[in-house]
């Protein structure tokens, strides 16, 4: 796929030295490449770099967001913050720590196995002994009725 599009982006290198209209390239990389050929706003993109002298087919490494934000660290920060209060939201936690709210849902959800349950982030399991405690529970309430 990143071939034809190294292809499809020097066609219209030809095409700018051949004085065509971005509207006639991007017809006929319709026409060679069908339904993979670049867009509309690509094509009339890449037209306009080329017209504007831009000689480089390649395209720029381009700063995004960063990918290591779910690390070990982040994630023990996180449980220790859930752990001091349950009641805090992703927006609270996610200002608190400096994280994206994305990641520290993520972090919330898959790392740490845990549920917003009426307002407070609880674990999805119970641990035995709350399994134990809700059977006295259950079976004292069975008792009263």
């Amino acid at each position: 796929m990143e071939q034809q599009k190294f292809e499809q982006r020097c066609a219209i290198t030809f095409c700018v030295k051949l004085d065509e209209y971005a509207t006639v390239t991007y017809e006929k990389l319709k026409w060679a490449y069908g339904e993979h050929s670049l867009s509309g706003a690509q094509v009339f993109s890449w037209h306009k770099y080329f017209l504007e002298g831009r000689e480089k087919v390649e395209e720029e490494p381009r700063a995004g967001r960063l990918s290591t934000l779910k690390t070990d660290d982040n994630v023990e920060r996180v449980r220790s913050i859930v752990r001091l209060d349950r009641r805090l939201t992703l927006r609270m936690i996610s200002s608190e720590l400096n994280l994206n709210r994305f990641t520290v849902h993520q972090i919330i959800t898959r790392d740490l196995d845990m549920r917003k349950v009426c307002a407070k982030m609880v674990p999805k399991n119970l641990t035995t002994e709350q399994e134990a405690n809700r059977r006295v529970v259950c079976f004292d309430l069975l008792d009263r009725l």
